[in-house]
């Protein structure tokens, strides 16, 4: 989705007007080479700048009126800038974005009264003026920088996602399907912590699942429709087809309650009610969300698919909730990542349709049918775990960066081995602060844009693993 800066171009009045004329064709240019909506002044004020008290206050109105396009604000200072009416249009204009500053860098050649920026100064004027204002900010990998370098192209791309997981994150609708397995305290949650937050969690008991599945016809159009698409998405061969038909209603109810309540992601009791009460395993259609964006999540683990959604929200390619299952060998920054098989198909190049192994042994294996089977192969890795310390009545988080590998691994389900630098120390800091034994997962790069949404714009306590 196209993604709406707000602009504001600083100003100050002894500098001169073609640096600000130059800053504004810059911007342009370089919103319609990434594909960037713009909201800034125009011929409201001098040039389309911010300078002056008034200034602060059109710019403010400009913003205000189109808050609900705006996904975060870019400040630039093709000159020193006058700080004080850039901070006061932010506040005016009561938006709760983030904000990227991007000050020019001056010509050695040309410090002279016509092209001289002092933007270096002005610069740190400014952030000291946010800082008075409590207005927090992302700042560039260099203190000065062009807006069409790759540099800055760069820093931009990363505060864009910034801006989707801070803003996903404030209205983020999630769905418990199913009551907790009483086995797993591990995934309890607080909906009051994360409300406050702006995440809604909402609810549904599986007898309303079951009832309505059970209502759909057999030859019923949308369910022959739905069988055809898991046939197409995996290997099925040797999936019977009654858990076949059971798939396709389970997942049809679950879309038309997502629908009816605009939920962005599910969280599901994947055992064993599923299995003795229904007669099949949720893992293909849960893949089959994920992989359209919709994230699914085990053992409904909400802050699970909370972390999964960061994720995605982060690197715009689908995520998975996975298990630290096993110690690879013995290899200390290794291991390996697992679960009966619920990740999305971009996890799994192989993946097939079988049955829940282990779960079978104890309801029976005709009833997992719909547990998918896979090897992820090698590519970068970043994980994430968000969970609320009830006791403290917080949100923390850790994050981190490592690899997935190609090393030998002969097991059944989803799975993949993995390499953390320095794994044994984020074990233990997993263990003794009491996080899940889940943890999301993602075929990409994301950690620094999950730091910063999470520790500057939401607040959270976040360890970022290096």
């Amino acid at each position: 989705m196209k993604q709406t800066l707000g602009v504001i171009i600083g100003n100050r009045n002894f500098f001169p007007d073609v640096l600000i004329s130059e800053a504004r064709a810059d911007v342009s240019a370089l919103f319609d080479e990434l594909n960037i909506n713009a909201v800034m002044l125009d011929a409201e004020t001098k040039l389309g700048a911010v300078e002056t008290w008034d200034d602060a206050k059109k710019c403010a109105a400009l913003f205000d009126a189109n808050r609900h396009l705006i996904d975060g604000i870019l400040i630039l200072l093709p000159n020193f800038g006058e700080e004080k009416g850039i901070a006061d249009a932010v506040k005016l204009s009561g938006l709760a974005a983030p904000i990227l500053i991007q000050a020019y860098p001056d010509d050695m050649n040309r410090l002279t009264v016509d092209r001289r920026r002092d933007s270096f100064c002005g610069k740190i004027s400014l952030c000291n003026n946010l800082r008075q204002y409590n207005l927090p900010f992302t700042l560039t990998k260099l203190h000065t920088v062009h807006p069409q370098s790759e540099s800055f192209k760069e820093d931009l791309q990363t505060f864009l996602g910034v801006c989707r997981v801070v803003k996903g994150l404030r209205q983020a609708r999630f769905g418990a399907i199913g009551a907790r397995p009483n086995a797993f305290q591990t995934v309890r949650y607080s909906e009051k912590i994360l409300q406050d937050a702006g995440v809604s969690v909402q609810t549904i008991d599986f007898s309303e699942v079951f009832g309505n599945a059970n209502k759909l016809a057999d030859d019923d159009a949308r369910v022959k429709g739905r069988m055809a698409q898991i046939s197409a998405y995996a290997d099925a061969a040797g999936v019977p087809p009654k858990s076949m038909l059971l798939m396709a209603k389970l997942a049809l109810v679950i879309d038309d309650w997502m629908q009816e309540l605009d939920l962005h992601a599910t969280a599901l009791q994947c055992w064993t009610s599923l299995q003795q009460n229904y007669g099949v395993n949720a893992c293909t259609i849960m893949s089959m969300l994920s992989q359209n964006m919709r994230p699914s999540a085990c053992e409904v683990d909400i802050t699970g698919v909370m972390s999964m959604y960061a994720l995605q929200l982060a690197s715009g390619t689908p995520s998975a909730l996975v298990d630290w299952n096993n110690n690879y060998a013995d290899d200390p920054d290794k291991c390996v990542f697992f679960h009966c098989g619920n990740w999305a198909k971009d996890f799994l190049p192989d993946i097939q349709i079988r049955t829940a192994e282990i779960l079978g042994t104890i309801v029976g294996e005709e009833n997992t049918y719909g547990a998918l089977a896979g090897r992820t192969p090698s590519g970068p890795l970043s994980f994430a775990r968000i969970t609320t310390d009830d006791a403290y009545g917080e949100i923390r988080a850790y994050i981190g960066e490592g690899e997935f590998t190609d090393d030998p691994l002969q097991t059944f389900g989803a799975r993949a081995v993995v390499r953390v630098e320095n794994l044994q120390s984020l074990l233990k800091y997993i263990c003794k602060n009491g996080f899940e034994h889940h943890a999301a997962m993602s075929m990409s790069r994301v950690a620094d844009i999950l730091e910063e949404a999470f520790a500057n714009y939401l607040e959270w306590d976040v360890y970022r693993h290096v």
